[in-house]
């Protein structure tokens, strides 16, 4: 049975805390084999992704099968029903639309010394997208990927995506058509993120690697990282709603379901000031789990990490929601924009009872891909930013060395670096002369 928390209880904190502390990342003893897998993958190449493909996921290839080629691809988009294609292609476009208000400008300007400065933007050269497969094969992941990816100027961008026993889900392949993607492999694990990290015979290295991933995945994503850049090490789904009693409870249990039917480890929680409400939305969760497709998954997700929180007021609510630090939070209250101001750590806010996440999954336009586990206090959900990567520059003029010189000089001396004070000295001299 899913918990119920009030905060004027004498054992909040600590029920609390046990909720915050409750480990649910899939966390098996995987580093060990990722680490042979990756050293295979380096050793053998193209040799050790198909032996490894056939042993995982079932399935022979050869060097010239690895990638799906544009005949293959053609045909699988061929199949997928026009009001599908409609919906990848609205979701495309507004995600499109909103990443490119994202892209930062270059700068430069002339400081009162006479020295220009400044910075520009530029992406990275390659991209790689993990993209699940089997029951976690999902084409809006590709879209939230990809796209950002393209719109930062990403020139080559390579997807890799495990088809067990053969099986391709032709969304997937549609949603890489439509955001321009360049390379798709039929890879997937931890050796798919070696191939990319490292290249193979067939698979050229890429610069940076996004997605999610199992286990295995993200164990290898940390290992490769620093050979290449990562997004972020994504873990289960996590949604936090806070509501008051003027909502209907049915829509606020089908917001907590739609999290919960991720996967197991996946946490909803329900904050309300309202007791009766919170009971009321606990009764429709379970209603709704009687007919729920996943209803084996949500069930165990909302009995071993759900919870209902009462609380006093919308300000304790906000103090307890920065605590958490929610991937999802959805303020279902009559004023959100003043209790969005108050939550500052979250992935992603949706604004009133007419946003439920699932929207901000598909159509909305911000990524979805966000923060887990209270990383919300740190980082942000992927961005064109993450594509891109700043230069400085810098140009010194007479005028602005001799200003500024003598500084770096005496600097370079306090730390003995003398070749660097002599650098800037060499040049001070001759404008002395």
């Amino acid at each position: 049975m899913v918990q119920f928390l009030d905060t004027s209880d004498p054992d909040f904190e600590a029920r609390f805390t046990t909720l915050l502390g409750a480990k649910r990342e899939d966390s098996p003893d995987v580093d060990a084999v990722v680490a042979d897998i990756i050293c295979d993958v380096r050793a053998r190449g193209d040799a050790a992704v198909i032996a490894l493909t056939e042993k995982f996921d079932r399935l022979t290839l050869t060097p010239q099968t690895l990638a799906f080629s544009a005949e293959e691809i053609a045909a699988h988009c061929a199949m997928v029903t026009p009001e599908d294609r409609a919906a990848l292609e609205l979701a495309a476009a507004r995600i499109r639309a909103y990443h490119l208000r994202q892209m930062p400008a270059d700068q430069s300007w002339t400081d009162e010394t006479g020295a220009e400065l400044g910075w520009r933007w530029s992406p990275v050269s390659a991209a790689g997208l993990y993209v699940p497969g089997g029951l976690a094969s999902y084409p809006s992941s590709v879209l939230m990927n990809a796209v950002p990816a393209k719109v930062a100027g990403v020139e080559r961008l390579a997807i890799v995506v495990p088809t067990p026993d053969g099986v391709v889900n032709p969304l997937v392949l549609l949603a890489a058509q439509i955001a321009g993607v360049d390379e798709i492999y039929r890879i997937g694990g931890a050796q798919a993120v070696a191939a990319l990290a490292y290249g193979t015979e067939t698979i050229a290295p890429v610069d940076k690697i996004t997605g999610p991933g199992n286990a295995f995945v993200a164990a290898a994503k940390r290992r490769v990282f620093g050979k290449v850049g990562i997004d972020m090490i994504a873990g289960p789904s996590e949604i936090l709603v806070i509501a008051d009693r003027d909502n209907d409870p049915d829509w606020i249990a089908l917001d907590l379901l739609s999290q919960a039917e991720h996967d197991e480890s996946a946490q909803s929680l329900l904050i309300t000031d309202d007791a009766d409400f919170g009971k009321a939305v606990a009764r429709a969760v379970e209603a709704n789990l009687e007919w729920l497709e996943r209803r084996g998954i949500a069930g165990a997700s909302w009995r071993d990490f759900g919870a209902v929180i009462t609380v006093r007021d919308l300000d304790e609510a906000a103090r307890l929601s920065n605590r958490i630090a929610p991937e999802h939070l959805e303020l279902c209250v009559a004023d959100p924009d003043a209790l969005s101001a108050r939550c500052i750590h979250a992935g992603a806010i949706f604004l009133g009872q007419w946003t439920p996440e699932a929207i901000g999954d598909y159509v909305g336009g911000p990524n979805h891909v966000l923060p887990t586990a209270r990383s919300a206090r740190f980082s942000s959900g992927l961005s064109v930013m993450d594509f891109l990567k700043r230069t400085t520059l810098a140009r010194m003029t007479p005028d602005s060395l001799r200003a500024i010189g003598p500084a770096a000089e005496r600097l370079a001396q306090s730390e003995s670096l003398q070749a660097h004070g002599l650098s800037v000295r060499a040049r001070l001299d001759k404008l002395n002369r």
